[in-house]
Parts: C-alpha cells; structure tokens; sequence
C-alpha cells in the first residue's frame, strides 16, 4: 500500500452537475417560442386594413378575415360556404375557455362582408368580437 493517500480523491471523476449552461440553453429556447408563438398567432391572409388613431392589440386565437372580394377566411383558410365557416369557428372557440374573435376587413372591400363576418361569429356563439385596424 504504497503511495499517497491522497490517491483517490485525485483520480476520481467530476460528480457535480453544472446547471448554468443548462439554464443558458433553457432561456434561449424560451426567447425563441416567445418570438414564433407570436409570429404564428399573427399570420393571415394579406388585407388591407384600414387605418385609426385609436384601438390596440388583442389576442386570440380565432382570426375571420374578408378580402377585398369579399372571400371569408377563419385563421387564414378559406371557407366555402358559411355553414363550414361557422363549423370552423365553432371548432377553435370551443377549445378556448373565454373565446374572442378578430375580424379584419380590407378597406377596399364592401361594407356587407364584415357585417356578414360578424354576424357568422355571433351564428358560431362566440360573444367577444374585435375588429382589427392599422395605425396610421
């Protein structure tokens, strides 16, 4: 038994964890859900909305959408006929607990599409309706 006694302790491996660069790693994967969430929620088909001084951002999940040939899309897809757009709405707001709507018109578009865009998110039951705008 020669040698030191010291011998072991020398040789043995790193047992301790080293958390931070795990929580570096975390904290960035974070920052970028943040960033696509935000970029996923805000997709759409291209309108031209008008533009107000007043309103400001509301989240939700469930985005009606009417071009300027007064095309009907509920979160960017087209709906054929307005039993399917109502069929769609139902769907997204039923896995919403407190659902809200946003309805976007393009500028350019007649009046009678968002009256009929609104008035197939009532048909669906959702209550809470936003109509989007730009700032100018």
């Amino acid at each position: 038994m020669a040698g030191s006694k010291f011998t072991d302790e020398e040789e043995a491996g790193i047992t301790d964890i080293n958390v931070t660069p795990f929580v570096d790693v975390v904290l960035v994967l974070l920052v970028v859900f943040i960033v696509t969430a935000k970029l996923i929620v805000s997709r759409g088909i291209e309108i031209d909305k008008p533009k107000a001084a007043s309103g400001g951002e509301v989240q939700s999940t469930l985005r009606v959408s009417v071009n300027a040939a007064g095309e009907l899309f509920v979160n960017g897809k087209p709906a054929a006929s307005d039993a399917m757009a109502i069929a769609q709405i139902k769907a997204i707001a039923a896995a919403t607990p407190s659902p809200k709507a946003i309805i976007a018109g393009d500028r350019k578009g007649a009046y009678g599409g968002v009256m009929r865009a609104i008035d197939l998110v009532q048909q669906a039951g959702v209550k809470a309706i936003a109509l989007e705008n730009e700032r100018p």
